[in-house]
């Protein structure tokens, strides 16, 4: 499946957040837009609402890995269910299986847990799972296959793991528990919803 592949400081200067995660290059450069002419009467030019609303979707795709037609989908999912849908969208977001793989601190990145999983070292329920955009439930078990465990790339990305309050890490067992889809305020993202929103409501 075709993944974006290119230079990331690129993209997160675009944006101006580290959507990517930690990034000398882009700490370095971060206040300059991409692009070797530096800013230029075009780039300071105010946006238009489609532009703002189109980027916004743009920095959701990048930060969680997600293809158009797979992130259009989510959209239609979060649309029909209820509650609000900006935040269902985002919820849905957080509870792929590569995204609650980052979250656990199996991996250092989302595009690291979404290799973890396709090379089918993730399990859930105790059974080995390769489908990153799988939709986790309440109370889904996520594990490191036993011949995994012991995987440099694995130990070493454990080593620093956050916490979040709708995931439950067993330190023994190396596995967590999706308590929950997060509340708005719960997701660390820096992206307006609502203005995604506005863009498919066109």
């Amino acid at each position: 499946m075709a993944r974006y592949t290119g230079p990331k400081t690129k993209i997160a200067r675009k944006f101006g957040q580290a959507i990517f995660g930690a990034d000398k290059n882009f700490e370095k450069r971060k206040n300059q837009p991409p692009g070797q002419h530096g800013p230029n009467k075009r780039r300071g030019a105010k946006k238009s609402e489609y532009a703002v609303q189109l980027a916004e979707k743009q920095k959701a795709k990048y930060t969680y890995g997600i293809l158009e037609k797979q992130f259009a989908n989510l959209f239609e999912k979060a649309h029909r269910a209820k509650g609000v849908t900006g935040e269902v969208l985002l919820q849905l977001c957080e509870s792929r299986l590569d995204n609650v793989v980052f979250r656990l601190g199996m991996a250092k990145s989302r595009a690291g847990a979404r290799q973890l999983v396709s090379h089918r070292h993730i399990t859930v329920n105790g059974e080995i799972l390769n489908i990153p955009s799988y939709l986790l439930k309440p109370g889904d078990v996520v594990g490191i296959r036993t011949k995994s465990k012991s995987l440099e790339i694995i130990q070493d990305a454990l080593a620093y793991k956050p916490t979040f309050d709708w995931l439950q890490y067993n330190d023994e067992k190396q596995e967590g528990t999706f308590t929950s889809a997060p509340e708005r305020i719960q997701i660390p993202e820096d992206i307006k919803e609502q203005l995604i929103v506005e863009l498919y409501s066109k």
